[in-house]
């Protein structure tokens, strides 16, 4: 890849006005995730972020994998919910250093679930039942670990399920809660 003119990249002054990368994490996550892995290794390691959530959770696996890029690569990353933020959208959330809700966010924590569309052996079913239920444990750790909370709240919303409002989150300590109007 050929460098460009240096008048024509932009100085350290100007990517400084400019403020952390902006990236939005919206829809489902899944396939649409690599954009976003994309756009996380756009911020230097160390750097910081700014991540915008809209967004219902899907994969888990997803989820885990933004998590981890954001720990592996040191990334400051500051998060808003603007709307929803359930599933495990909540985990890379939780991750950010900086977390913001206004008082119509709103999170849905529940147990991991597992469904398949696909005929399957029942061995392999039963193989899936004991590894999502491993991993449903690791997960909950996992979230308290993030968010820096006792276990105990996290197991309150996740088992059964349950939404929890910006206003209820911050009154938590775990975001702070931003009002728009």
């Amino acid at each position: 890849m050929k460098t460009p003119p240096k008048s024509a990249r932009p100085s350290e002054e100007q990517e400084e006005e400019s403020g952390p990368l902006e990236i939005v994490i919206s829809g489902e996550f899944g396939e649409s995730c690599t954009e976003i892995y994309e756009k996380i290794l756009e911020v230097p390691p160390g750097g910081e972020c700014t991540l915008f959530f809209d967004s219902p959770g899907g994969s888990s696996y997803a989820a885990i994998g933004l998590v981890s890029l954001l720990k592996l690569r040191k990334i400051e990353a500051t998060g808003y919910v603007i709307g929803e933020c359930s599933s495990a959208a909540i985990w890379p959330f939780a991750a950010c250093k900086k977390r913001y809700v206004t008082p119509w966010s709103v999170l849905l924590f529940h147990p991991m679930r597992w469904q398949s569309e696909e005929n399957i052996p029942v061995t392999e079913a039963a193989e899936w039942v004991r590894h999502y239920a491993h991993l449903n444990s690791e997960m909950d750790e996992m979230l308290a670990g993030l968010f820096k909370a006792k276990p105990e709240l996290i197991a309150q919303w996740t088992h059964p399920g349950r939404f929890v409002t910006g206003t209820e989150l911050a009154e938590t300590g775990l975001a702070e809660l931003i009002e728009l109007f």
